[in-house]
């Protein structure tokens, strides 16, 4: 089976659609999300139906930090994220409030798990920035395959049976052989607000069958998911990030 993994949409409804459309092209029977749908972008309202329509389908949806914040205020959220959340807060009627509200931390299915931020305590939303970090993922939990997002950066983790941590940067399209021999957590770059100078979206693909994920930098209209930014009088260096991917 060929899984879809999308993380940090932000409300970039140009970025998902494009997303979306690529993993229908590329076969995938399935899709998992990794939290933070709203905050940053124009369009909290429209991103949270459709991955709401997606959970009506079967996919799995996890809560992030953005998501929370629009429930419950995080003082460790920066002056930029507060008036995005502040912002989206008005936008998001009772349903959709209701439907990030009830989203899990995290997902095990088998011996893969799926969460927004580090498996070490998920609701303190640590980023997995480096190899301690990873450490602290994989001493967390027994899955052989950990996916999480939050990072806004794609990047891959091993753990050899020496116990040493290895990343490196997914070239994109080019699949990775997850081999068993060793444990894996796969960092999925961003959907809304990719970080690394490249603007085009990022998800990934995770092939069950054959045992390797494969990532993937997707092209939308980064010009005009900024206009709405600026349009909507949000900050805008919101929209110059879409523009620079920073």
């Amino acid at each position: 089976m060929r899984i879809a993994l999308l993380s940090d949409i932000h409300a970039n409804r140009e970025a998902l659609e494009a997303c979306l459309g690529h993993a229908a092209e590329m076969g995938a029977e399935r899709y998992i999300f990794l939290g933070d749908y709203v905050g940053y972008g124009a369009d909290p309202e429209w991103v949270t139906d459709k991955i709401a329509d997606y959970v009506a389908k079967g996919a799995i949806a996890l809560l992030g930090n953005h998501d929370a914040a629009v429930f419950r205020p995080d003082a460790h959220m920066n002056d930029i994220a507060t008036a995005a959340i502040e912002w989206t807060r008005t936008r998001l009627n009772a349903r959709q409030q209701a439907f990030l509200q009830s989203l899990p931390l995290q997902k095990q299915e088998d011996d893969v798990l799926f969460v927004h931020a580090s498996a070490d305590s998920p609701e303190a939303w640590h980023y997995v920035t480096d190899s301690a970090a990873a450490r602290r993922t994989f001493e967390a939990s027994k899955a052989r395959l950990i996916f999480c997002g939050h990072v806004h950066v794609p990047c891959i983790y091993r753990i050899t049976t020496t116990a040493k941590v290895i990343e490196f940067t997914p070239a994109d399209s080019t699949p990775v052989e997850l081999s068993p021999i060793w444990r894996w957590l796969n960092v999925i770059g961003a959907v809304g607000q990719p970080r690394d100078r490249l603007p085009a979206a990022a998800y990934a693909i995770f092939d069950t069958a054959r045992n390797r994920v494969a990532h993937y930098r997707v092209p939308y209209d980064t010009a005009g998911a900024a206009a709405k930014i600026r349009a909507a009088g949000l900050p805008d260096v919101l929209s110059a990030r879409l523009l620079q991917g920073y």
